[in-house]
């Protein structure tokens, strides 16, 4: 899984970390030799995994730019710097723009899965320059390569978390900080839940979480920056590659 990657004495921040993708990459990480800071607003199981890992744990809303400020801080404070910022927190919306719309649900799912990779980017880019470089992951969607109709909120800010990782590697590569999107289809994890009766009702397959994982990694051991990783089931997982646009003439 970790295979080509070296994480020995890496500083990695999960947000997001407390459960699903960010826990399944925490793991793997600490086993490969990383310190880690976990940030979620789920203090309980969070700290739990903390104690597990030898890790830090920070409560953290990413809709507050001051929360990932201050997970940065403890990855400064604890363990002296920051390596690789996955930025992974995210929630469904679970509304559409009909009769069901919710302004404060709307605000809110933008919040935790655009904003808060805005703040986490912002946040780690002093620490990351002050290493001389580093890796910031952030946790697209397929939804964000593709139509998702249902949940077009959320189809929306992924498709922005895309369009902001591709400008930003370029942005960024000439300091050595690389800058990718992670963009799995339905994988098994609490953000599922809904859904999960009617895929399994109609034969959609579910990623398990390793695979989604083994793409993480895939990406450390990769050159690439401003890319945007799919991982869908029976396939290798690899960086899509986008249609170039049209040009004048």
């Amino acid at each position: 899984m970790t295979a080509g990657y070296d994480a020995t004495d890496k500083v990695a921040l999960i947000t997001g970390g407390a459960g699903g993708i960010g826990a399944a990459v925490a793991r793997a990480l600490a086993g490969s030799g990383a310190r880690l800071v976990l940030a979620d607003v789920d203090a309980e199981r969070g700290a739990a995994l903390a104690a597990e890992l030898d890790a830090a744990f920070v409560p953290c809303d990413v809709r507050e730019p001051g929360d990932s400020a201050a997970a940065v801080a403890t990855a400064l404070d604890r363990f002296g710097g920051l390596d690789l910022a996955f930025l992974n927190a995210g929630i469904a919306s679970g509304h559409g723009l009909g009769d069901d719309f919710d302004p404060v649900a709307y605000r809110r799912a933008m919040g935790v899965n655009l904003d808060g990779v805005v703040y986490g980017i912002h946040a780690a880019l002093p620490a990351l320059r002050a290493r001389g470089g580093g890796d910031i992951i952030a946790t697209a969607s397929m939804a964000g390569l593709t139509p998702a109709p249902f949940d077009p909120v959320y189809g929306a800010n992924k498709t922005a978390v895309v369009g902001l990782v591709r400008s930003l590697g370029p942005a960024y590569a000439n300091e050595n900080i690389r800058v990718n999107a992670l963009c799995p289809s339905f994988a098994d994890t609490d953000i599922l839940i809904p859904l999960k009766s009617h895929l399994e009702a109609t034969n959609f397959p579910i990623l398990d979480v390793s695979d989604v994982v083994d793409a993480f990694f895939g990406i450390l051991n990769t050159e690439g920056t401003g890319e945007a990783w799919f991982v869908v089931p029976g396939r290798e997982p690899g960086p899509f590659k986008f249609r170039g646009v049209p040009g004048p003439r």
